[in-house]
């Protein structure tokens, strides 16, 4: 079985304490009442003849509701997360007004067994963090991204 993949995009800006990123917080009812951990890089799956890069802005904007507002991309490399997809993440200096974002949506038979579907937002808000604030708020898997985007500023 071949290994799933994710592509995603780190959105930064400098903060009055330094650099800052742009999360979302999980959508849907497993993450509903989870604040720390509850938290995404936007990203997501590849087809097998998928471009990387393509499918990271195709996504940031399906779960933001807006495009990458930037032209350059600073690869920050792969890393095998918690659920065992491989991620693979750039990094892009912009802004973006998160309080604005607006996510597609999923369908979840909730709750389970209940015969009865709904909608879930991808991505419930997006919010701006410092980097100490975002590895407490990210999914552990993908805090190794914040390490990687300190060292390339």
């Amino acid at each position: 079985m071949p290994t799933r993949r994710s592509a995603g995009i780190l959105l930064h800006r400098a903060g009055p304490a330094g650099p800052e990123v742009l999360i979302g917080h999980m959508g849907g009812p497993f993450w509903a009442r989870k604040d720390d951990g509850g938290w995404s890089i936007p990203k997501g799956e590849l087809e097998p003849d998928e471009e990387p890069l393509a499918v990271a802005l195709r996504e940031f904007a399906e779960e933001l509701g807006s495009p990458v507002p930037a032209q350059d991309f600073t690869p920050l490399g792969e890393a095998r997360v918690t659920s065992g997809k491989v991620l693979t993440v750039w990094a892009a200096e912009g802004d973006l007004d998160a309080d604005a974002a607006v996510s597609n949506t999923f369908t979840l038979e909730w709750p389970p067994r209940s015969g009865r579907l709904q909608e879930f937002p991808e991505i419930d808000r997006a919010a701006w963090f410092d980097l100490d604030a975002a590895r407490t708020k990210l999914v552990k898997g993908q805090v190794v991204f914040l390490d990687r985007l300190a060292a390339s500023l």
